[in-house]
């Protein structure tokens, strides 16, 4: 899948891709949305209007409230790169939520996923 491809995917074609991949490993939505929140500041309304509106991933991240400083704590490899290593800024935010999410799927605590930070409240609004 080339690189303008995935930007323009919409997130509602890719958030129940991640809940699937979580649900088979025994862990929930919630989950998903949690590292989801903490990635991007995103709360849960705002979560299901980029849902509803079919957002594709360049304006999810372009319109996330506020990406979490501690972003840059998130390493490792996703397809093949380290996620790190990626210089294009939008390919490197999508990558790191690929990441959080394969970390849920995998088991590791809410706490280690999260980099140490508290778990976001699932506020509204």
């Amino acid at each position: 899948m080339t690189q303008d491809r995935l930007k323009r995917m919409p997130f509602a074609s890719i958030h129940p891709l991640y809940v699937a991949k979580v649900e088979r490993k025994g862990r929930s939505r919630d989950d998903v949305d949690t590292v989801i929140r903490w990635l991007t500041g995103y709360d849960e309304a705002g979560l299901a209007a980029t849902i509803a509106d079919g957002v594709d991933l360049e304006g999810f991240f372009a319109a996330a409230p506020r990406m979490n400083p501690n972003a840059s704590l998130i390493t490792g490899v996703i397809c093949g790169i380290r996620v790190e290593e990626i210089d294009d800024p939008l390919m490197q935010r999508i990558r790191y939520m690929d990441k959080l999410v394969d970390e849920v799927a995998r088991g590791k605590k809410m706490s280690s996923i999260l980099r140490g930070d508290e778990v976001p409240s699932p506020a509204r609004g």
